[in-house]
């Protein structure tokens, strides 16, 4: 399985619509402190169906959601 892209929109740090291409060969989302790397695999563990927020580093499911 490759993933292509990831689209996120309103979930967690990402108010905005966010595309991200994930390109073959692909090993490792770099960025400074607070720029929403760890989010960016949150987001992806959200679509696979990890639906624990603690896992997910939110107190409730509601905290995934940008407000």
């Amino acid at each position: 399985m490759h993933i292509k892209k990831i689209s996120v929109r309103n979930f967690k740090s990402f108010a905005k619509r966010v595309e991200i291409p994930i390109y073959e060969g692909f090993t490792v989302i770099s960025g400074p402190n607070g720029s929403g790397k760890s989010n960016i695999i949150d987001s992806i563990l959200f679509c696979l169906g990890l639906s624990h927020s603690t896992k997910l580093r939110a107190d409730r499911l509601t905290d995934l959601i940008y407000s």
